[in-house]
């Protein structure tokens, strides 16, 4: 088990990490910004336009009943793919938001591309 000073440290380098992604990408109306949000137990991910500073369209493995695995990351991938193009998006910018591009993270991204969406 981690101390409260070692989780204060790696809640830190995550948000430096975060800061320095999300500085570089930039999201609009026709190539948004897809921003992902893992937890221990789900997965949540949301398209955000950073131009009108609003979100374009989401979806939360919560309220589906999607757990925090690969297998549903594929699923979730699928399922957000076909809202992104319900909202006439064929292009995003993939914004791992601080999370190492593996596992989860990255399951959901090739499950994007998979299902149209250029990332």
């Amino acid at each position: 088990m981690m101390n409260a000073k070692a989780l204060y440290k790696k809640k830190a380098l995550r948000d430096r990490r975060k800061l320095r992604i999300k500085s570089k990408l930039l999201g609009d109306a026709l190539r948004p910004r897809v921003s992902v949000f893992r937890s221990n137990r789900y997965f949540y991910a949301q398209a955000i336009d950073d131009t009108k500073q609003s979100t374009i369209t989401h979806i939360n493995g919560r309220k589906m009943g999607f757990k925090n695995t690969q297998e549903d990351a594929k699923k979730l991938g699928a399922l957000f793919a076909e809202e992104l193009k319900k909202a006439g998006i064929e292009r995003a910018v993939y914004d791992r938001n601080g999370y190492l591009y593996h596992g989860v993270v990255a399951a959901f991204a090739e499950s994007l591309r998979e299902n149209g969406i250029a990332l």
